[in-house]
């Protein structure tokens, strides 16, 4: 919804084109997917379920927001919760779940969604297609968050016996590049394999079923699947060979540009969410409520949630704004990431063109201010 209104946003410029070409990059894999994916997609709801953070008691919101997430195992999770960021802000904000980034940007393309939680793979992917978004935020660099798992007895030990077997990934996700990449360094051709396309929570039920033999998947299915399987690569292990990914949020330039206070008050919330994970990661255990909130806001079981919160590293605001992730134009770590992930995809055959230029696609400028703001004991929102 747009802010203020009951009226859909309607799409930006572009967005029918993104719409459109991320239709047909899903159709690219599809064609692989075997008959359980097929029945897993008939079932599924065509409109994930809006969720709320609760509402701050006799406040009422005069502005709202609609925000996507993908449900991973983040500090974030205690922001949403707690209804910190409406607390900070005034603004109605609705949590709209999606499975993956491939169906978080097929929803962006459709307009009414102001803010989304992405892979950097779908974001290279979307602007990439045409899509007016802006990376502004890194919910966590995926270190060793995301691996290959291999079903114990399925004969898989190594990247070259995945040969003739089913693997299943989310298609346009950071696994989906990585499992891709570590094929190519492996001299490995996809062919060679069936690539599935499954969401996280469709690859738990057909390993339960056994009509996978493989899947490329993160937290918390993989802690499930990694209960009868075995680990063939890390994401870190593919990073390391030169293909690093992480998770962020994008904006529609327009909101942002029209609602800095909010934009402020969001890197500045999740900041201290992460402050105090990285400070007090006891206080993240089982039977803590920040563990609880991560559950309940992921599927993940609470007493797993401090295992899998410590396999992400989560940048503070100064790591946000250096070169090293969203700083730094296109010698940026994150431009520098997006511009590697389009040419691996288009190379790939999985994206029609790459852009000369991913860096007008970062913005560390809400970061900055909410450093300046913190220094100066201000919000810095009157600078446009």
């Amino acid at each position: 919804m747009q802010a203020g209104t009951g009226m859909p946003r309607a799409a930006p410029r572009g967005l029918a084109r993104s719409l459109a070409a991320f239709l047909a990059f899903a159709a690219l894999g599809l064609v692989a997917v075997a008959a359980p994916a097929q029945s897993a997609a008939a079932q599924r709801k065509p409109e994930p379920a809006v969720k709320r953070a609760p509402k701050p008691a006799g406040e009422a919101a005069a502005k709202s927001v609609t925000i996507a997430t993908l449900g991973g195992v983040t500090p974030w999770r205690w922001v949403q919760q707690t209804g910190a960021l409406e607390k900070a802000t005034g603004y109605r904000i609705d949590y709209r779940r999606f499975a993956d980034s491939g169906e978080a940007v097929r929803a962006l393309a459709a307009g009414g969604i102001q803010v989304a939680e992405l892979g950097s793979a779908g974001i290279a992917t979307a602007v990439s297609e045409g899509m007016d978004v802006e990376l502004f935020w890194i919910l966590d660099d995926i270190a060793s968050a995301e691996a290959l798992v291999a079903r114990n007895g399925s004969g898989i030990t190594d990247l070259a016996s995945l040969a003739g077997h089913k693997v299943a990934t989310p298609f346009v996700s950071t696994s989906h590049y990585q499992l891709l990449y570590a094929l190519q360094r492996a001299g490995i051709a996809p062919s060679r394999l069936t690539l599935v396309n499954l969401h996280p929570a469709e690859i738990a039920k057909a390993w339960s079923k056994g009509s996978i033999d493989a899947a490329f998947v993160w937290d918390p299915v993989l802690a499930t699947v990694t209960q009868s399987g075995h680990v063939l690569v890390t994401s870190g292990d593919v990073c390391g060979q030169g293909a690093c990914t992480f998770d962020g949020l994008v904006a529609d330039p327009a909101f942002a540009k029209a609602n800095p206070a909010f934009m402020i008050a969001l890197v500045k919330a999740i900041a201290a969410a992460d402050a105090d994970y990285r400070s007090h990661p006891d206080a993240w255990s089982a039977g803590s409520d920040r563990a609880r909130a991560v559950a309940t806001w992921t599927g993940e079981a609470a007493g797993q949630v401090q295992a899998s919160l410590a396999r992400y590293r989560y940048p503070d605001l100064a790591q946000q704004a250096s070169p090293t992730w969203l700083g730094g134009g296109v010698a940026g770590g994150a431009a520098k990431a997006l511009a590697q992930q389009a040419q691996f995809l288009r190379d790939q055959g999985r994206l029609q063109e790459i852009l000369p230029d991913y860096a007008k696609y970062v913005t560390s400028q809400w970061v900055e201010r909410a450093l300046a703001g913190a220094k100066t004991g201000t919000d810095h929102v009157s600078q446009q």
